[in-house]
């Protein structure tokens, strides 16, 4: 039978394509190959294969485990599953299965006559101990053979270019294959705990309390019920960080007791909630041989007296950006050719908020729409109940709604008028449940995680605070300020302004509990819904976590004042003026462009962007946010006063949130206001890595990127904002002296709150009453 093969440009990319194989060699075409590899813990020896003798290439010699070519239209992951089921007879799950790296292969062999030009996704298979030899079932026209050999031993004879051997280059190719295992298995144990002492350091453990004793009876109730619902979500989001992240979880979990570094190990993932750190860029603090093991009876034939294969469940070292809501061996490229040949409702429903991409056949551009609903029906049953338990206590009319409006969504998947009641909610219990943020969704952000925040409303707080609830009322603003005249006074062409804005409820809160999508740096405030349709008729709303800005302010901003802000104008940091930009920032979310024309067709910020857009959005919210204070002080509404406090609080901030990383969507954005206001002037860098505020030029810079933002949002510009991100959201030697001193005097990045309320005797005794 002919094998096809996909013909791949020089750079790798597919030209649309396919030809015999023989011909591909033959013409010297790239082509894309899978390399598998089986490696033993117990013993630290890879498993080789020795080549049958009548293969075109490389007859008679020792090979990796597995290999093979990914035939035209296959995907790669199981390429590889099919080659080791093939050659080996080892039949396992895709989750045994870790993507190390992709190289270029460049070999011409058989006097000119094979040209082997490929691009070789290389794969590892951990196991715990060595399969059993007589186990495999050798395909004889491809193998002869199989041993295993310590990984060492096997580099020293592929660095002698044994002729026994396949050659592959350990500078830039295979090197890095020993590199893994040698990181993984060889590595200085105290260096590790050290390494994880400092990881674990960088967030301040803050206790949160919330005051009960106001609720009423079925409120209360409520609240109990809710949170259990949200512990529920909480597993949700595990899974939908990696396919297998909750096996991790629960073997970590297991695990943390057994030593002091398993319980480092723990207690670092609950902050992250997966594998990757967030403060480094996302870089792997675990690696699959911290993972959970799996046994799989039937994966080989079976030996006597032996139990079964023993293996990893795998996830990469590099944090994939399709997450689990995509296959994990899809890109960009056959997203767009699937969705091509959709209908324009099926389109429609592709990048909708609440569903999943997965594999109806193991092909390219076989895909299908799987709703939330149907993917997590076994958690959100269990979750809807709960909430339709909680509403069913619920006193006050408006939490009664949302939680009951919440239940139903969960099973239907139709969100549309659950987050309506969200926006009307007035209640002294505030509840935020539901898939809503964006974030993790690396390849277009498109799919939200589930995510909980439940409080307390501060009612004093929220009083003070009606901002754009019709009016903007910031320390007693002057209410004939309205939302809409802010949108008139953007700085951007007036074509791209909105004229109808909506007024935007806030409500002021203390956290009694949070769950799924809220790890590592700890949200001050959010504003919701997402929903662009909702945006459109109602506006949005506003939640400000009093609690959590007041932790972040004593423990975070304040320590970092005292080391990179320069020595005359530390006084200027204050926390109601860090609190007022909270504010705005979360304002701007809801004014600027939303609902856009490209090409002659409607369309929304967020879909022209894509995997950029959370990024750009949090920097327009930010920067906006600060021109709206100036703007607010032109008008009186602030008193002048305040202007040297706003700026300078700012500054602070800045620090603040690039150290939550550039991967990080408010990390990557701030790096951008940063580093454009620094180049402006508005900013000044001093030699003692302290810096100060440019008054004279910081209204102007800001306003500058202000409307460069906008329009690059009301025009859906995505070539834009990939320049502007490029050039300014980045880590320069200014910061980078910045950061060094915050680490040498050990402030804090962030914090890690714990819930003191659940421990509470009314909680508890709530619990009770309603089992």
């Amino acid at each position: 039978m002919v094998e096809f093969l996909d013909v791949l440009t020089p750079e790798g990319l597919h030209t649309g394509l396919s030809k015999d194989r023989n011909l591909v060699h033959k013409d010297g075409d790239y082509h894309r190959a899978v390399h598998v590899w089986v490696y033993s813990e117990s013993t630290a020896e890879l498993l080789l294969q020795k080549r049958a003798y009548t293969k075109d290439s490389w007859p008679g010699l020792w090979d990796i485990s597995s290999a093979g070519h990914i035939s035209a239209g296959d995907t790669s992951l199981e390429s590889a599953r099919r080659e080791l089921q093939e050659e080996l007879g080892v039949d396992l799950p895709s989750d045994a299965f870790e993507l190390l790296f992709t190289y270029k292969q460049n070999d011409i062999l058989n006097d000119g006559t094979f040209i082997n030009n490929e691009y070789n996704d290389v794969y590892l298979v951990t196991t715990l101990e060595p399969i059993p030899l007589e186990a495999f079932t050798l395909q004889e026209s491809e193998v002869v053979d199989v041993k295993y050999m310590g990984w060492k031993n096997y580099k020293e004879v592929i660095a002698k270019k044994d002729p026994d051997y396949v050659d592959y280059e350990l500078d830039g190719g295979y090197g890095l294959l020993f590199q893994t295992i040698e990181s993984r298995y060889d590595a200085d144990p105290k260096a590790r705990i050290a390494s994880l002492k400092k990881q674990l350091s960088r967030y301040s453990p803050v206790t949160l309390r919330g005051e009960l004793s106001g609720l009423s009876e079925g409120d209360l109730f409520a609240l109990v019920y809710t949170i259990r619902a949200a512990k529920i979500l909480e597993k949700i989001f595990t899974e939908q960080e990696w396919c297998v992240n909750p096996q991790l979880k629960s073997w970590l979990e297991k695990k943390s007791t057994a030593s002091e570094i398993d319980k480092l190990k723990y207690a670092y993932y609950m902050i992250n909630k997966s594998p990757w750190s967030i403060l480094d860029e996302n870089e792997a603090f675990l690696s699959t041989a911290d993972s959970a093991i799996i046994l799989v009876e039937n994966a080989v034939k079976p030996v006597s007296g032996w139990k079964g294969l023993e293996y990893k469940a795998a996830f990469p070292v590099h944090k994939p950006p399709v997450a689990n809501f995509y296959p994990r061996d899809m890109d960009t490229k056959e997203f767009e050719l699937w969705k091509a040949t959709l209908s324009a409702e099926d389109q429609a429903k592709a990048v909708d908020f609440f569903t999943l991409i997965r594999r109806s056949q193991p092909k390219l551009c076989d895909l299908q729409i799987v709703p939330y609903s149907v993917e997590y029906l076994h958690n959100l049953k269990q979750a809807s109940a709960l909430l339709d338990k909680a509403g069913d206590s619920a006193s006050t009319p408006s939490l009664k709604k949302l939680l009951k409006s919440k239940a139903k969504a969960f099973l239907s998947n139709d969100y549309y008028e659950s987050d309506i009641a969200w926006m009307e909610l007035d209640s002294q219990v505030d509840v935020t449940i539901g898939p809503y943020e964006t974030y993790e969704d690396g390849l277009f952000g498109y799919k939200a995680t589930f995510e909980a925040f439940i409080g307390i409303c501060d009612e004093e707080a929220t009083s003070q605070l009606l901002l754009f609830s019709n009016h903007l009322q910031v320390e007693k603003i002057d209410p004939e300020m309205s939302k809409q005249e802010m949108e008139n006074n953007l700085p951007m062409a007036a074509e791209y302004k909105s004229t109808n804005v909506k007024a935007s409820p806030i409500r002021v809160i203390n956290l009694v509990y949070n769950a799924g999508d809220c790890k590592g740096p700890q949200t001050v405030a959010f504003n919701l819904p997402n929903d662009d349709r909702i945006v459109k008729e109602r506006g949005s709303a506003m939640v400000m976590i009093r609690n959590i800005s007041e932790a972040k302010f004593d423990c975070i901003l304040l320590p970092i004042a005292r080391v990179c802000i320069e020595e005359s104008q530390r006084c200027f940091v204050d926390f109601n003026s860090f609190f007022t930009h909270t504010i705005c920032h979360e304002c701007c979310h809801g004014i600027g462009p939303h609902n856009i024309a490209v090409g002659g067709k409607e369309s929304t910020v967020r879909l022209e962007l894509q995997e950029l857009y959370s990024a750009i959005e949090e920097a327009k919210a930010d920067i906006v946010g600060l021109w709206a204070l100036h703007f607010l002080l032109d008008k009186g509404v602030l008193p002048q006063g305040k202007e040297k406090a706003i700026y300078v609080s700012f500054l602070a901030g800045c620090f603040r949130s690039i150290r939550f990383g550039l991967e990080e969507a408010h990390g990557r954005g701030q790096a951008l206001q940063f580093n454009y206001i620094l180049d402006k002037g508005g900013f000044v860098a001093h030699e003692d890595a302290t810096f100060s505020v440019n008054f004279d030029k910081v209204r102007g810079a800001v306003e500058d990127l202000s409307r460069e933002i906008l329009t690059i949002e009301a025009q859906g510009d995505k070539p834009a904002a990939l320049e502007l991100l490029t050039k300014y959201a980045k880590l320069t030697p200014e910061l980078s002296r910045a950061f060094a001193s915050l680490e040498s005097v050990q402030v804090p990045v962030d914090i890690a709150p714990t819930f003191d309320t659940l421990n509470s005797a009314a909680y508890l005794n709530a619990g009770r009453r309603i089992d």
